[in-house]
Protein backbone atom coordinates (compact mmCIF):
# COMPACT_ATOMS: atom_id res chain seq x y z
CA UNK A 1 0.00 0.00 0.00
CA UNK A 2 1.36 3.56 -0.96
CA UNK A 3 1.90 6.57 0.97
CA UNK A 4 -1.16 8.14 -0.94
CA UNK A 5 -3.13 4.56 0.14
CA UNK A 6 -2.57 4.75 4.19
CA UNK A 7 -2.92 8.70 4.31
CA UNK A 8 -6.46 8.75 1.81
CA UNK A 9 -9.57 8.17 2.87
CA UNK A 10 -12.36 5.88 1.29
CA UNK A 11 -14.72 7.74 -0.69
CA UNK A 12 -18.08 6.81 -0.83
CA UNK A 13 -21.19 8.46 -3.43
CA UNK A 14 -24.23 8.86 -1.40
CA UNK A 15 -27.31 9.74 -2.63
CA UNK A 16 -30.24 7.64 -0.13
CA UNK A 17 -31.31 5.31 -2.92
CA UNK A 18 -30.75 1.21 -1.65
CA UNK A 19 -27.89 0.84 -3.86
CA UNK A 20 -26.66 3.76 -2.06
CA UNK A 21 -26.46 1.80 1.19
CA UNK A 22 -25.29 -0.89 -0.03
CA UNK A 23 -22.11 1.19 -1.53
CA UNK A 24 -22.19 2.52 2.18
CA UNK A 25 -21.76 -1.05 3.61
CA UNK A 26 -19.07 -2.16 1.15
CA UNK A 27 -17.40 1.37 2.22
CA UNK A 28 -17.40 1.06 5.86
CA UNK A 29 -15.78 -2.31 5.62
CA UNK A 30 -12.93 -1.09 3.19
CA UNK A 31 -12.28 1.49 5.34
CA UNK A 32 -11.80 -0.20 8.44
CA UNK A 33 -9.83 -3.12 6.14
CA UNK A 34 -7.44 -0.26 5.52
CA UNK A 35 -7.65 1.92 8.51
CA UNK A 36 -8.56 4.79 6.67
CA UNK A 37 -11.41 7.42 7.88
CA UNK A 38 -14.36 6.89 5.63
CA UNK A 39 -15.88 9.96 3.12
CA UNK A 40 -19.94 10.14 2.70
CA UNK A 41 -19.76 12.57 -0.85
CA UNK A 42 -23.13 13.81 -1.77
CA UNK A 43 -23.61 16.34 -4.72
CA UNK A 44 -26.81 18.60 -4.95
CA UNK A 45 -27.91 20.40 -8.58
CA UNK A 46 -30.56 23.15 -9.59
CA UNK A 47 -32.12 19.89 -11.87
CA UNK A 48 -33.59 22.53 -14.59
CA UNK A 49 -31.72 24.25 -17.23
CA UNK A 50 -34.00 27.26 -17.65
CA UNK A 51 -34.65 29.24 -15.37
CA UNK A 52 -32.05 30.64 -12.59
CA UNK A 53 -33.01 29.68 -9.22
CA UNK A 54 -32.85 32.52 -6.40
CA UNK A 55 -31.10 32.41 -3.34
CA UNK A 56 -33.71 30.63 -0.99
CA UNK A 57 -34.32 28.33 -3.43
CA UNK A 58 -30.84 27.21 -3.84
CA UNK A 59 -30.52 27.27 0.28
CA UNK A 60 -32.99 24.83 0.03
CA UNK A 61 -31.82 22.71 -2.36
CA UNK A 62 -28.61 23.06 -0.34
CA UNK A 63 -30.71 22.26 2.66
CA UNK A 64 -32.37 18.99 1.61
CA UNK A 65 -28.63 17.64 0.38
CA UNK A 66 -27.78 18.30 3.85
CA UNK A 67 -29.88 15.60 5.05
CA UNK A 68 -28.87 12.87 2.86
CA UNK A 69 -25.47 13.40 3.24
CA UNK A 70 -25.98 13.41 7.25
CA UNK A 71 -28.41 10.68 7.12
CA UNK A 72 -25.53 8.58 5.29
CA UNK A 73 -22.96 9.48 8.02
CA UNK A 74 -25.44 8.85 10.81
CA UNK A 75 -25.87 4.96 9.20
CA UNK A 76 -21.97 4.44 8.71
CA UNK A 77 -21.82 5.27 12.40
CA UNK A 78 -24.52 2.56 12.72
CA UNK A 79 -22.27 -0.23 10.89
CA UNK A 80 -18.79 1.23 13.05
CA UNK A 81 -19.50 3.33 16.07
CA UNK A 82 -15.37 3.27 16.02
CA UNK A 83 -14.74 4.30 12.55
CA UNK A 84 -13.95 8.12 12.05
CA UNK A 85 -16.66 9.54 8.85
CA UNK A 86 -16.45 12.41 6.85
CA UNK A 87 -19.13 14.61 4.94
CA UNK A 88 -18.84 16.18 1.87
CA UNK A 89 -21.72 18.40 0.63
CA UNK A 90 -20.81 19.95 -2.94
CA UNK A 91 -23.12 21.92 -5.41
CA UNK A 92 -22.35 20.21 -8.77
CA UNK A 93 -23.11 17.01 -11.13
CA UNK A 94 -22.51 13.78 -9.18
CA UNK A 95 -19.86 12.45 -11.35
CA UNK A 96 -17.77 15.54 -11.62
CA UNK A 97 -18.16 16.44 -7.61
CA UNK A 98 -16.93 13.10 -7.16
CA UNK A 99 -14.18 13.21 -9.21
CA UNK A 100 -12.64 16.11 -7.74
CA UNK A 101 -13.33 14.44 -4.35
CA UNK A 102 -11.60 11.49 -5.29
CA UNK A 103 -7.57 12.95 -5.67
CA UNK A 104 -8.19 12.83 -1.64
CA UNK A 105 -9.43 8.94 -1.50
CA UNK A 106 -7.61 6.21 -1.90
CA UNK A 107 -10.85 4.34 -3.51
CA UNK A 108 -14.11 5.17 -4.49
CA UNK A 109 -17.56 3.23 -3.80
CA UNK A 110 -20.21 3.81 -5.32
CA UNK A 111 -23.76 2.14 -6.34
CA UNK A 112 -24.06 0.82 -9.66
CA UNK A 113 -26.90 3.59 -10.50
CA UNK A 114 -28.90 6.16 -8.04
CA UNK A 115 -32.12 7.39 -7.91
CA UNK A 116 -31.95 8.86 -11.30
CA UNK A 117 -31.98 6.48 -14.80
CA UNK A 118 -35.10 4.41 -15.80
CA UNK A 119 -36.49 1.28 -14.50
CA UNK A 120 -34.34 -1.84 -15.73
CA UNK A 121 -30.86 0.31 -16.19
CA UNK A 122 -28.00 -1.51 -14.62
CA UNK A 123 -25.66 0.67 -14.52
CA UNK A 124 -26.08 4.44 -14.35
CA UNK A 125 -23.95 7.07 -16.40
CA UNK A 126 -22.26 8.25 -13.21
CA UNK A 127 -20.96 5.06 -12.44
CA UNK A 128 -19.36 5.03 -15.78
CA UNK A 129 -18.06 8.04 -15.85
CA UNK A 130 -16.26 8.35 -12.61
CA UNK A 131 -14.88 4.65 -13.05
CA UNK A 132 -13.64 6.11 -16.65
CA UNK A 133 -12.08 8.91 -15.75
CA UNK A 134 -10.77 8.49 -11.86
CA UNK A 135 -7.40 8.16 -11.11
CA UNK A 136 -7.93 5.33 -8.18
CA UNK A 137 -9.71 2.31 -8.05
CA UNK A 138 -13.65 2.74 -8.30
CA UNK A 139 -15.68 -0.15 -6.60
CA UNK A 140 -19.23 -0.20 -8.34
CA UNK A 141 -21.65 -2.35 -6.52
CA UNK A 142 -24.92 -3.71 -7.10
CA UNK A 143 -28.39 -3.36 -5.65
CA UNK A 144 -28.46 -6.25 -3.98
CA UNK A 145 -25.25 -7.93 -2.36
CA UNK A 146 -23.59 -11.44 -3.26
CA UNK A 147 -24.97 -14.71 -1.93
CA UNK A 148 -22.55 -15.20 0.64
CA UNK A 149 -20.26 -18.06 -0.66
CA UNK A 150 -19.44 -21.01 1.69
CA UNK A 151 -15.58 -20.54 3.29
CA UNK A 152 -13.45 -18.05 2.26
CA UNK A 153 -14.37 -15.12 -0.40
CA UNK A 154 -12.61 -15.21 -4.04
CA UNK A 155 -11.76 -12.42 -6.23
CA UNK A 156 -11.82 -12.90 -9.64
CA UNK A 157 -9.28 -10.79 -11.53
CA UNK A 158 -8.91 -10.26 -15.46
CA UNK A 159 -5.33 -10.76 -16.72
CA UNK A 160 -3.87 -9.65 -20.15
CA UNK A 161 -0.03 -8.19 -19.70
CA UNK A 162 -1.27 -4.32 -19.74
CA UNK A 163 -0.70 -1.39 -17.55
CA UNK A 164 -3.84 -2.13 -16.73
CA UNK A 165 -4.24 -5.66 -16.07
CA UNK A 166 -0.95 -5.33 -13.88
CA UNK A 167 -2.16 -2.97 -12.04
CA UNK A 168 -5.40 -5.04 -11.65
CA UNK A 169 -3.61 -7.88 -10.21
CA UNK A 170 -1.70 -5.89 -7.51
CA UNK A 171 -5.28 -4.36 -6.62
CA UNK A 172 -6.45 -8.27 -6.39
CA UNK A 173 -3.93 -9.42 -4.15
CA UNK A 174 -4.09 -6.49 -1.64
CA UNK A 175 -7.50 -6.66 -1.18
CA UNK A 176 -7.66 -10.46 -0.66
CA UNK A 177 -4.77 -10.04 1.54
CA UNK A 178 -6.48 -7.61 3.93
CA UNK A 179 -9.91 -9.76 3.03
CA UNK A 180 -8.51 -13.28 3.80
CA UNK A 181 -9.68 -13.95 0.59
CA UNK A 182 -8.78 -16.50 -2.08
CA UNK A 183 -7.92 -15.16 -5.86
CA UNK A 184 -9.02 -16.55 -9.28
CA UNK A 185 -6.82 -15.19 -11.77
CA UNK A 186 -8.37 -15.41 -15.79
CA UNK A 187 -7.11 -14.83 -19.19
CA UNK A 188 -9.02 -15.79 -22.37
CA UNK A 189 -7.34 -17.11 -24.99
CA UNK A 190 -9.22 -17.47 -28.99
CA UNK A 191 -7.99 -20.56 -30.81
CA UNK A 192 -7.21 -18.98 -34.60
CA UNK A 193 -8.27 -22.59 -36.28
CA UNK A 194 -11.64 -21.90 -34.87
CA UNK A 195 -12.39 -18.74 -37.02
CA UNK A 196 -13.71 -18.72 -40.51
CA UNK A 197 -12.24 -16.78 -43.29
CA UNK A 198 -10.93 -13.88 -43.67
CA UNK A 199 -10.56 -13.75 -39.81
CA UNK A 200 -8.24 -16.44 -39.55
CA UNK A 201 -5.04 -16.21 -38.48
CA UNK A 202 -2.51 -17.99 -40.80
CA UNK A 203 -0.81 -20.03 -38.00
CA UNK A 204 1.31 -23.09 -38.73
CA UNK A 205 0.99 -24.33 -35.02
CA UNK A 206 -1.88 -22.68 -33.20
CA UNK A 207 -1.18 -25.88 -29.98
CA UNK A 208 2.11 -23.98 -30.29
CA UNK A 209 0.89 -20.27 -29.68
CA UNK A 210 -1.46 -21.00 -27.14
CA UNK A 211 0.78 -22.89 -24.52
CA UNK A 212 3.37 -20.00 -25.35
CA UNK A 213 0.43 -17.79 -24.44
CA UNK A 214 -0.47 -19.84 -21.20
CA UNK A 215 3.50 -19.56 -20.52
CA UNK A 216 3.03 -16.20 -20.51
CA UNK A 217 0.20 -15.66 -18.23
CA UNK A 218 2.02 -17.64 -15.80
CA UNK A 219 4.54 -15.69 -16.08
CA UNK A 220 2.50 -12.38 -15.32
CA UNK A 221 0.93 -13.69 -11.85
CA UNK A 222 3.97 -15.91 -10.72
CA UNK A 223 5.91 -12.38 -9.24
CA UNK A 224 2.21 -11.81 -7.18
CA UNK A 225 1.97 -15.52 -6.00
CA UNK A 226 5.66 -14.50 -4.62
CA UNK A 227 4.74 -11.86 -3.15
CA UNK A 228 1.72 -12.40 -0.88
CA UNK A 229 2.53 -16.47 -0.30
CA UNK A 230 -0.17 -16.40 2.12
CA UNK A 231 -3.02 -15.78 -0.75
CA UNK A 232 -4.52 -18.65 -2.66
CA UNK A 233 -3.91 -17.93 -6.13
CA UNK A 234 -6.24 -19.95 -8.71
CA UNK A 235 -5.70 -19.50 -12.64
CA UNK A 236 -7.94 -20.45 -15.47
CA UNK A 237 -6.22 -20.47 -18.87
CA UNK A 238 -9.81 -20.09 -20.68
CA UNK A 239 -10.83 -20.64 -24.42
CA UNK A 240 -13.26 -17.86 -24.77
CA UNK A 241 -14.04 -14.35 -25.28
CA UNK A 242 -12.56 -12.13 -22.52
CA UNK A 243 -16.08 -11.11 -21.40
CA UNK A 244 -17.54 -14.69 -21.41
CA UNK A 245 -14.39 -15.50 -20.05
CA UNK A 246 -14.62 -12.82 -17.05
CA UNK A 247 -18.35 -12.76 -16.34
CA UNK A 248 -18.58 -16.42 -16.19
CA UNK A 249 -15.31 -16.70 -14.05
CA UNK A 250 -17.39 -14.14 -11.81
CA UNK A 251 -20.52 -15.69 -10.88
CA UNK A 252 -20.55 -16.13 -6.75
CA UNK A 253 -17.44 -13.79 -6.69
CA UNK A 254 -17.15 -11.22 -3.65
CA UNK A 255 -15.46 -8.88 -6.08
CA UNK A 256 -14.33 -9.01 -10.20
CA UNK A 257 -11.21 -6.61 -10.31
CA UNK A 258 -10.99 -5.01 -13.91
CA UNK A 259 -8.16 -3.03 -15.49
CA UNK A 260 -9.69 0.42 -17.06
CA UNK A 261 -8.88 -0.96 -20.72
CA UNK A 262 -6.58 -4.07 -22.19
CA UNK A 263 -4.31 -4.62 -24.58
CA UNK A 264 -7.35 -4.64 -27.61
CA UNK A 265 -8.19 -1.14 -26.37
CA UNK A 266 -6.67 2.21 -28.23
CA UNK A 267 -4.26 4.79 -26.07
CA UNK A 268 -7.30 7.04 -26.51
CA UNK A 269 -10.23 4.72 -24.92
CA UNK A 270 -10.97 5.97 -21.16
CA UNK A 271 -12.89 2.11 -20.68
CA UNK A 272 -12.09 -1.12 -22.56
CA UNK A 273 -15.32 -2.72 -24.14
CA UNK A 274 -14.59 -5.65 -21.80
CA UNK A 275 -14.61 -3.65 -18.57
CA UNK A 276 -17.56 -2.15 -19.85
CA UNK A 277 -19.79 -5.07 -20.40
CA UNK A 278 -18.42 -6.38 -17.00
CA UNK A 279 -20.31 -3.10 -15.65
CA UNK A 280 -23.57 -3.81 -17.34
CA UNK A 281 -23.22 -7.66 -17.22
CA UNK A 282 -21.82 -8.73 -13.83
CA UNK A 283 -23.50 -9.56 -10.62
CA UNK A 284 -20.74 -9.71 -8.44
CA UNK A 285 -19.50 -6.18 -7.35
CA UNK A 286 -16.71 -4.66 -10.21
CA UNK A 287 -13.75 -2.92 -9.51
CA UNK A 288 -11.90 -0.53 -12.28
CA UNK A 289 -8.51 0.00 -11.74
CA UNK A 290 -6.44 2.64 -13.87
CA UNK A 291 -3.04 1.52 -15.03
CA UNK A 292 0.07 2.97 -13.36
CA UNK A 293 3.11 2.69 -15.29
CA UNK A 294 3.97 0.57 -18.02
CA UNK A 295 2.69 -3.05 -18.88
CA UNK A 296 5.08 -5.53 -20.21
CA UNK A 297 4.43 -7.80 -22.71
CA UNK A 298 1.85 -10.04 -21.71
CA UNK A 299 -0.07 -13.33 -23.42
CA UNK A 300 -2.44 -11.45 -25.95
CA UNK A 301 1.10 -9.48 -26.87
CA UNK A 302 3.04 -12.68 -27.63
CA UNK A 303 0.54 -14.93 -29.04
CA UNK A 304 -0.73 -12.28 -31.22
CA UNK A 305 -4.44 -12.06 -32.43
CA UNK A 306 -4.69 -15.90 -30.83
CA UNK A 307 -4.67 -14.33 -27.51
CA UNK A 308 -6.94 -11.94 -26.51
CA UNK A 309 -6.61 -10.41 -23.29
CA UNK A 310 -9.44 -10.45 -20.77
CA UNK A 311 -9.20 -7.09 -18.47
CA UNK A 312 -10.53 -4.55 -21.08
Amino acid sequence: MNDHERTGTVLVGYDGSPVADEALRWGVREARLRRLPLTVCHAWHWPYPLRQPDNDTLEVLRGAGAIVADEGVRKAHGLAEDLEVRWRLERGWASAVLLEASRDAALVVLGSRGHGGFEGLSVGSTAVQVASHADRPVVVVRPEPPSSPQGRERLVVGVDGSAGGESAIGFAFEEAALRGASVTAVCSWWDPAAFREPDRVPFSDPEMIRREAMARFEEDVAPWRSRYPRVSLETEFVVDTPRQALIGAARGAALLVMGARGIGSGPQTLLGPVTQAALQEALSPVVVVPAHGAGRRGPAQTAGASARGATG
